[in-house]
């Protein structure tokens, strides 16, 4: 299946928005369809494009797999109850941190313990129990172009790969958005009315913390991510770059705690500049403000004794670590 991409330039954001409408409503027709929202811009764009084309017939689902920020559930459905979209909220944790059990190879990870779990395990229950036959998703451009070309596999890739998921999981997906890179799905998600904390928000991936763990995705360990996220996302939420982000790494390092010798975790941060994600260069961040962050995150997290700063750029490097 070959996508075509629309560059920036050539965007008439208005007839898109028409154009994506109008197409919904054909492909669902006088039936339900379903979508999944995670709170970042791909998934918020695909979300108010589906309930202008379908209101009430669009089933809008938040999947929390234990995986996300924190709060970020109920957060994201009460942004969303104010523009009038029902959101709701899906506990799946179980099922996917028993998918995640033992896990270490990112491409594993993303497949078996993601996109297995998500698509056949949870959707296809949700799809089935509401007699839904369609589920939208904000896949883009960049998406489909790292998994491809075999980057990277991305956990929203289906049809790319040739897999059928009337097949495999008993629905159709479309996705509305899968001609437009980051960038450009920001000016649709301005034009639709999306509020400035959606269509400005720093890119997350679809997997979650999970990408930003490497090695073993325990509760334990994404509760500790979870932790670093949140500290270096307040104080790098006034930085212009494109994406920022913290990372545990699996092995453990010298450090001193009490005075005392303790095997310790790393914490990694990474700061990018990039228009479109294909490239990318580490942010010139502030030795002061680095120092900052590591002494935060060294103090409040228990157990973190190394903050390093990512300084290669994409390629060879990527934005996310897993």
């Amino acid at each position: 299946m070959k996508v075509r991409e629309i560059r920036m330039q050539d965007l008439k954001v208005d007839a898109f928005i028409d154009e994506q409408v109008a197409a919904i409503r054909q492909a669902v027709g006088d039936g339900l369809a379903v979508n999944a929202l995670s709170g970042g811009v791909d998934s918020s764009v695909v979300t108010l494009l589906g309930h202008r084309a379908l209101a009430d017939r669009l089933k809008t689902y938040f999947i929390d797999n234990g995986l996300m920020r924190e709060d970020e559930p109920q957060l994201i459905a009460d942004i969303f109850a104010r523009m009038e979209v029902k959101v709701e909220i899906i506990n799946a944790r179980k099922q996917f941190f028993a998918a995640l059990k033992g896990v270490e190879d990112p491409e594993i990870k993303r497949d078996k313990g993601i996109t297995q779990v998500f698509y056949k395990d949870v959707f296809a229950k949700l799809v089935k129990s509401c007699g839904a036959k369609v589920l939208l998703q904000g896949t883009n451009y960049t998406d489909v172009e790292e998994t491809v070309a075999g980057i990277k596999r991305q956990h929203n890739i289906l049809a790319q790969l040739g897999i059928d998921t009337e097949k495999a999981y008993g629905y159709k997906v479309i996705e509305p958005i899968i001609e437009l890179r980051k960038p450009a799905i920001r000016c649709v998600a301005k034009a639709l009315g999306l509020p400035e904390e959606i269509y400005s928000r720093p890119p997350f991936p679809g997997p979650a913390l999970a990408a930003r763990v490497i090695g073993e995705v325990t509760e334990e360990r994404v509760a500790l991510i979870r932790a670093a996220t949140a500290i270096v996302e307040a104080e790098l939420q006034d930085c212009v770059a494109f994406q920022y982000m913290a990372i545990l790494h699996e092995d453990k390092v010298t450090g001193i705690r009490d005075g005392k010798r303790r095997f310790g975790h790393q914490i990694e941060l990474r700061c990018w500049d990039s228009d479109d994600a294909v490239t990318a260069a580490p942010t010139s961040l502030p030795f002061e403000l680095l120092r900052k962050i590591a002494d935060r995150l060294t103090t409040e997290l228990p157990g973190v004794v190394s903050v390093t700063y990512n300084i290669a750029a994409k390629p060879p490097s990527c934005i996310e670590a897993v």
